[in-house]
Order: structure tokens, then sequence, then C-alpha cells
């Protein structure tokens, strides 16, 4: 029986980060993954496919409907979807033959196949064509990640009702998408096939967009989209489904008690994740759950009600992100090393890729006024900045919060283009514990983007320059 120093069970982002670097510090590492290729659910069939086809279809948008302005003439403008999915396609398998070469370089060995913990000890995988193999470990990582949440009113056929995971292969751009959730996911599919030419109709049972987030920026983000021809049912809730052949007609409900319904030839199911556990054998080798149904772990260091099992990414408490889970499993490594590992989850980054991309770390005006906590606000908009005319993306916002007293820096939100990169400058100054002011005296170069977040954080104090 092959006996490791550490196994982790799961090769997404969290589970394979971890693994590469225990391997670095010096340990015996396995990795077991029950898809054929690395990655998980992000690399797969979550952030990295659907990136793709969000550049793809922004650049179909933009060649449509954006170029005329900058002087530039393009005939009949056709989408080739099966050329656009190819592509996608071919991005993923890029992506996830590099994580294969992240494994052999590290010298980490991988198993394909199911894990199931059969002690504290040992794992028990099963292989393909039906046959398994035990080995031990000192050290187990459960990095299982998560799985879309299933509503046994809305039965997912894969054709008409569907998840994520088929909505990023449809063969051809639907007539009208209904899509159940007004989440991450389904913004950012709903934006893929909306750009292509689908009706999209988004239900949210919640009163609002993107309900964690500061209100205004939401709101601001909700006013683009709807620009863009999105259509929104908040407070709505779906009471059932009728399928008849390629159709599907939706039942739904607003608060009032006031029945309608929706006809589609595609309905994504996107209501969220829950972890992924099943059949990992946890529960019997004494390991405690949540009320929530998550791996209950010991504070900053992973550890589970069983010592020498730890567990990491989406199936512990937090957002369910990839950044995330690579972080924790980066501490995790260093922790086992015997070294300092540490997250910050107040410098965790928030992203909706749609267009205009919304992006966040920290808190919103509605967290601190709930928390009783004194703030000044910073604001400046994207039609003021010269990078952002010159690239004709006039629309959004940077909303800086800072404490009234001491002038920390308490929150960041981007609404506008490349907020996904600009965020990032933000996440660092979390992370060094920077004031407002520190953003405003530090050197952006002319003309960026990055400027828009200096003339906010100026705004914080009054003394932007160019409002």
């Amino acid at each position: 029986m092959d006996k490791f120093d550490v196994v982790v069970i799961g090769a997404g982002p969290g589970g394979y980060v971890c693994a590469v670097r225990c391997a670095q510090l010096g340990m015996k590492v396995a990795i077991i993954e029950k898809r054929a290729t690395l990655g998980g659910t992000c690399l797969n069939v979550g952030c990295i496919p659907s990136k793709a086809l969000l550049d793809s279809s922004e650049e179909y948008h933009k060649a449509k409907h954006k170029l005329d302005v900058h002087g530039i003439t393009v005939g009949d403008v056709k989408i080739d979807v099966k050329k656009m999915i190819a592509r996608k396609d071919k991005v993923v398998s890029e992506v996830t033959a590099g994580v294969d070469y992240l494994m052999k370089k590290n010298k980490i060995t991988r198993f394909h196949g199911f894990g199931k913990l059969k002690s504290k000890t040992e794992i028990e995988i099963d292989l393909e064509g039906g046959k398994k193999e035990t080995i031990q470990a000192d050290k187990i990582v459960i990095a299982s990640g998560s799985t879309p949440i299933d509503i046994p009113s809305l039965p997912i056929d894969g054709k008409v009702v569907v998840t994520s995971d088929h909505a990023i292969s449809l063969e051809k751009v639907p007539d009208h998408m209904i899509i159940i959730g007004a989440g991450v996911i389904g913004l950012e599919l709903g934006s893929v096939w909306s750009r292509l030419g689908a009706k999209v109709t988004i239900v949210e049972l919640m009163p609002r967009l993107l309900g964690t987030a500061d209100k205004q920026m939401s709101a601001l983000a909700l006013r683009l989209l709807e620009g863009q021809g999105l259509e929104f049912k908040f407070e709505h809730k779906v009471t059932g489904i009728e399928k008849k052949g390629n159709k599907a007609k939706v039942n739904v409900e607003n608060k009032a008690g006031e029945k309608s319904q929706l006809e589609g030839d595609i309905v994504l199911v996107s209501v969220g994740r829950r972890p992924f556990t099943d059949n990992l054998g946890a529960k019997e080798v004494g390991i405690e759950f949540t009320e929530r149904g998550r791996i209950k772990v010991e504070s900053n260091h992973f550890q589970t009600s069983v010592p020498n099992i730890y567990a990491i990414g989406d199936v512990i408490d937090g957002p369910m992100l990839a950044h995330k889970a690579e972080d924790e499993g980066i501490a995790l490594a260093e922790l086992l090393a015997g070294k300092y590992g540490h997250v910050n989850y107040n410098a965790i980054p928030w992203i909706v890729y749609t267009w205009p991309e919304v992006a966040w770390v920290g808190h919103g005006e509605e967290e601190l006024k709930e928390k009783g906590i004194e703030y000044k606000v910073g604001k400046y908009m994207f039609k003021a900045n010269a990078r952002a005319k010159a690239m004709n993306e006039p629309d959004g916002q940077v909303k800086v919060l800072a404490d009234k007293k001491t002038d920390k820096l308490l929150g960041i939100y981007i609404v506008g283009p490349r907020a996904s990169d600009m965020i990032a400058e933000a996440a660092i100054a979390f992370e060094f514990g920077a004031s407002a002011e520190d953003i405003a005296r530090s050197t952006h170069a002319h003309p960026t983007l990055s400027e828009i977040l200096r003339e906010a954080a100026m705004d914080v104090d009054k003394w932007s320059i160019h409002s």
C-alpha cells in the first residue's frame, strides 16, 4: 500500500494549488480527481470556459455595435456558435493540460478516480474499470469542491432545462433564455447569450441584484445590464415548469401572489451551489459538519474534528470563489510544513464578469451602517476619465469607503470596464491596512483607468482634482 505525507482529494483550484505548494515544501504528495482532466469545476465547466465565451461574445457585440464610432466599418457580422464553442474547449484543454504539467513537474502522484475516506489515514479510490486501490496518508486534505443545487420541481434534462455545465456548450443561440437565479453565474451566462441575440429573462427571489453588495453600486450595475436588454423579475419565485417538445413554460409568482408564465427554449437553473461531499465517507470517520452542510474546521487552520484531516475551498464556510480556495490551499500547505499560513478574508475580492464588470472588496454602505461604523465616501465616474473616453467606455463608477476617524479603507467598489483587473490594487491596499489617503497620494500612470480609483480615494476627503 502506497503511503504519502499528504493526499489531496479534489484537483480544483484549492486542491491542486495545495498539492503543488506541499510538494514545493518537500512533502510526498498524491492527488485524487474523479474527472479525466484536472482543474475541477472552475477550469473545466466554470470560470475558464465562461470567461472564454464572455470574451467571444463581447468581441461579437463590439464588432456589431461599437466599431462605427471609431471610424471602422464592417460588413454583415455573423456568429459561428460551433466555432466559438470549439475555441472555448481549446482554451479549457490548454489550461487543464497546464495543471497536469504542474503535477508532473512537482512529482505529485495523480490518481484518476473517486476518493473515499476508508479510515482516518486511508483513502479508497474507485478507479476506472471497476478497480479499487487503497492508499495511506499522514495528512488528508478534502478539497472536493461544489456542485449545482438541484430543485426537485425543475428536473434537469440537459436540453431544455439546463445547468451552467450545459449552458457553456449550447449548439445555437436560444430564442428566449429564462434564467432562474440572478447570481454571478446567471448574470455572466445571461450576458453571453444576450450579446449573441437571445432574449434573456432572469427570475430572482431576492428584491435586488447582488444582494450582499453595496446597494447603490448594485443598482448601477442593474441599470447598465437592463440597458443592454436583459430583463429582470425580482421577488418572483418559480412554482413549476411545463415542458413540451423543445420549449418550456416556467410558472412564476410575485410577492403579491400574482401568477404568470414565461415561455422559452432554454431554462438555465442557476440558484447556487452546494458543497460536494457525497459518498466521501467524512461523517463515517468522525468529521463534523455545520448546519449549512459544510465541513466544520478550526478557524484559519483548516483542521476538521479529525486532527489529521483538513478541508479547504467550497466545502468549508466562506465564499465559493476559486481564488479564496487557492489562498487556503497555500496557507494550509505552509501550516503543514510548520510555517505561518494565513488567509485575510477581508481582502478577498468579488468579481462579476459582465460588461461593464463589477468588482469589490470589503464592505458596502449597508453593512457598515448595520455594524454601526462611521464612514466617509469618495466617488468618481468612468466618463470623467481620459482613458475611458479614449476607449469609448464611459459607463461605471468607483466608490471608496473609509473609516471616518482613521481613514482606513473599509470598502472599494468598481462598476466599469476592466474592474476585474483594477480590483487587485484595492485588494493589496486592504492586505496592507492602507488608508484612502495612501491610494490618493500614490502615483498612478496617466492615462489609465486606475486613475479613477485614485480620484475616488481623493474624493473621500473632497479634494479630487478632476471632479
